[in-house]
């Protein structure tokens, strides 16, 4: 199994912090959150990542070089990483040779919180934290049928349940030509706007993915200053 960590974009809304650095590279506790995902998935048994990057890149570059987390890294470039993270995930189809933990590189978490995707039993999978309902921007992971129809900000009309998705999506090997195709659609179009994970509703449709319910275990998004602080103060001391 590899990792495949979706780090190009500019991060606008962060844009006091990300005007300086990348948004993977935002330290909390005197340490970042690539250092902390590198060293996460060397806990978890997984020893190559490939690292897509764009914005500051030689940034992140320069941060993996400075610290062996004893993880195989490997850079795609993204050239448009002010699109949408469809054109990230678009760059690492090729990268999909393995089972594979696809991740927004933007999380504070608990290391459990990974352990449950990777030793979920489903074999493709989303993390959902089922404790959190929709106010406004969350990407929800929608269930209906015992299987995952959704990822989005965009609730549907008819589901059995729902939870906010962490960012991180377990996609088996044999299924990843699925992924890609469901991409392709939205690419063809030409719809570079697009965040990656409505352009999986076609997956989603083809190949049965399960859910992980990780409610209770902390983490966060961060999208805005305000998440930072909350990262700090609320989500770091319980890691």
């Amino acid at each position: 199994m590899k990792a495949i960590i979706l780090a190009a974009g500019v991060g606008k809304r962060l844009w006091q912090v990300t005007q300086h650095r990348p948004k993977c590279l935002i330290e909390i506790g005197g340490r970042t959150l690539l250092n902390r995902y590198l060293r996460s998935l060397a806990e978890v048994g997984i020893r190559r990542a490939d690292i897509v990057v764009g914005y500051k890149q030689e940034m992140i570059r320069s941060a993996v070089a400075s610290n062996d987390c004893g993880l195989h890294v490997q850079f795609l470039v993204n050239e448009q990483f002010h699109r949408g993270s469809i054109s990230s995930l678009w760059i690492a189809r090729a990268a999909l040779d393995d089972d594979t933990i696809v991740m927004d590189a933007d999380v504070l978490f608990h290391a459990e919180i990974l352990r449950r995707l990777v030793r979920s039993p489903h074999s493709n999978a989303l993390l959902m934290d089922e404790s959190v309902k929709q106010t406004g921007e969350e990407c929800m992971v929608i269930v209906e049928g015992g299987r995952v129809i959704a990822l989005t900000k965009q609730m549907p009309a008819r589901f059995d349940y729902a939870g906010e998705g962490v960012g991180f999506l377990k996609v088996k090997h044999a299924d990843a030509a699925h992924m890609v195709a469901s991409l392709k659609t939205f690419v063809d179009r030409e719809l570079w706007h697009m965040e990656y994970e409505d352009g999986l509703i076609g997956f989603f449709r083809d190949v049965k993915v399960g859910h992980e319910k990780i409610g209770g275990l902390p983490w966060t998004e961060i999208d805005f200053p305000d998440d930072v602080e909350r990262a700090s103060r609320d989500i770091l001391p319980k890691l």
